[in-house]
């Protein structure tokens, strides 16, 4: 009967272990998919902030518009 006490003991620990790890598990899925989330929002935003950057035409040099006329004008 005493094996039996202990094996039962046992067997409810690993069943509390599982039912622990399983519920551990979830939550770092969930954390995973929030982060893939993120992840790809801020991709989408780095796209976004590249492809503006590519449509911007910058020039150190000033349009003709821009300048300033020499001093002897």
């Amino acid at each position: 009967m005493d094996n039996n006490c202990t094996l039962s003991a046992r067997i409810t620990e690993l069943e509390t272990k599982v039912a622990f790890q399983e519920l551990i598990i979830e939550e770092l899925n969930q954390s995973l998919i929030k982060q893939q989330f993120a992840i790809d929002k801020l991709q989408t935003q780095i796209r976004h902030i590249a492809e503006k950057l590519k449509g911007a035409q910058v020039s150190l040099v000033a349009s003709r518009s821009e300048e300033t006329p020499p001093p002897h004008y």
